[in-house]
């Protein structure tokens, strides 16, 4: 792979090389060979379509009793696209919009949506009623409306998680058969978590961390949700999804500066346990980077566009 990606930006300085020695008037005439390929995570598209093109449109998705707020990043093309739902993590940290858009241009429809009672979402936020709304987002691009209105193969649909995402996408998808793919980025091990609290001083500190954020997100609080990581700690740990996904592409990339989920607790056991569930399909990605690959953006997107490009087609 790295040397795909080499190749790939010599092709594109050259590109840019040829274009800026050559005559302004030259810019008018149609090149002799159209490009045949692109890096959708630094390049845009060649060639856009002007019958069925890129676009970016909102939507409502019901789960519970309330709706949920979320964007279509809908990919250039007649279709039908392949479909991820990209999950962010505990409302306040990274949602990866960048990678929304790489996915786009690499012909994946993205839905990003925020969780009940997140970032203007109606309803109450807690872990339980996010691992549900997950479900009502993958019922949600499942639907004929759907795949009509976004151009959307509701029968491809893959569930990339960051952090909380992370965790809620390996829950869900080894509950749902027809999940193709799942990737989970930096993702929390939610059962350690509430393993962890049983330590007075750890609960207080996941107490005081979790209830920091009561801007993004209403209807709780750090004690509620701490409760919560406890009362659900065995059944919450990630590690025991690893035989259900066995059979199935999945990307489990960590970050080596990661404080918040650190590797040795949260991504280490679960890719040890993919590995004694003998996944022959798993692809673990470890790169120089703190929890929102603050500085490894880049790197991030193309471990995640090649692998559904190579593993999810």
């Amino acid at each position: 792979m790295p040397t795909r990606r080499l190749v790939l930006l010599a092709l594109a300085a050259g590109l840019a090389l040829a274009c800026a020695s050559a005559p302004k008037h030259a810019a008018k005439a149609p090149p002799l060979v159209a490009p045949t390929t692109f890096d959708p995570v630094t390049s845009d598209p060649p060639a856009a379509d002007p019958a069925y093109p890129a676009a970016l449109l909102d939507v409502a998705i019901p789960s519970g009793e309330s709706y949920m707020n979320g964007i279509v990043y809908v990919a250039s093309g007649a279709g039908p696209h392949p479909v991820v739902i990209l999950l962010h993590g505990y409302p306040g940290h990274e949602r990866n919009g960048d990678l929304a858009h790489a996915l786009r241009r690499a012909g994946w429809d993205v839905l990003l949506f925020h969780y009940r009672g997140s970032w203007g979402s109606e309803g109450k936020f807690s872990f339980s009623n996010a691992r549900e709304d997950v479900v009502s987002a993958l019922e949600f691009v499942r639907t004929d409306r759907f795949a009509e209105k976004f151009r959307a193969d509701p029968s491809h649909v893959v569930l990339v998680g960051h952090s909380m995402g992370g965790f809620l996408a390996l829950e869900t998808g080894a509950d749902d058969p027809k999940a193709s793919c799942v990737a989970s980025i930096a993702g929390a091990n939610m059962g350690r978590f509430g393993m962890a609290a049983a330590d007075p001083a750890r609960r207080a500190d996941l107490e005081k961390a979790l209830g920091g954020w009561n801007g993004p997100i209403r209807g709780t609080s750090g004690k509620k949700l701490v409760k919560e990581l406890v009362a659900n700690a065995s059944s919450w740990d990630t590690t025991q999804t690893a035989a259900k996904l066995a059979k199935r592409p999945v990307l489990l990339v960590a970050g080596v500066r990661d404080t918040v989920t650190p590797p040795p607790t949260h991504h280490d056991p679960v890719a040890a346990a993919f590995a004694a569930a003998g996944s022959t399909q798993v692809q673990v990605v470890v790169l120089d980077a703190d929890h929102a690959f603050s500085d490894k953006r880049i790197a991030l997107s193309h471990a995640v566009v090649e692998w559904l490009g190579t593993e999810c087609r």
